[in-house]
C-alpha cells in the first residue's frame, strides 16, 4: 500500500493505492473519489479503503486505520521509539 502523507493530514487530502502481484490492485486514490458528503469520513477515506482491499475489517466504533493499529502514533519517530 502507498500513502503519502503530512503530519495532521485530514482525511479530506489522504491519497492511497494497492499493489498486488506488481500490479496495480486499487487507486490511485484521492479525495475526489468519493461523493462529496461522504469525503470526510474516515472511514471512506482512501486509506480506510486502501486497507479494507488488503483484508483489514472495522471493529466496532472504529475504522480500518484504528482497527488495524496504525493510530498509535502518528510520525515515524514515535513508531522507531515504540519499536526499539
Amino acid at each position: 500500500m502507498w500513502r503519502p502523507s503530512t503530519s495532521g493530514e485530514s482525511a479530506g487530502k489522504q491519497r492511497a493505492a494497492v499493489w498486488a502481484d506488481g500490479s496495480l490492485a486499487l487507486g490511485p486514490l484521492g479525495p475526489l473519489d468519493e461523493p462529496a458528503k461522504q469525503r470526510l469520513s474516515r472511514a471512506v477515506s482512501p486509506v480506510s479503503r486502501a486497507l479494507r482491499r488488503l483484508g483489514a475489517q472495522r471493529d466496532v466504533g472504529k475504522d480500518e486505520f484504528e482497527s488495524v493499529g496504525l493510530n498509535r502514533h502518528r510520525t515515524n519517530k514515535d513508531w522507531i521509539a515504540d519499536a526499539c
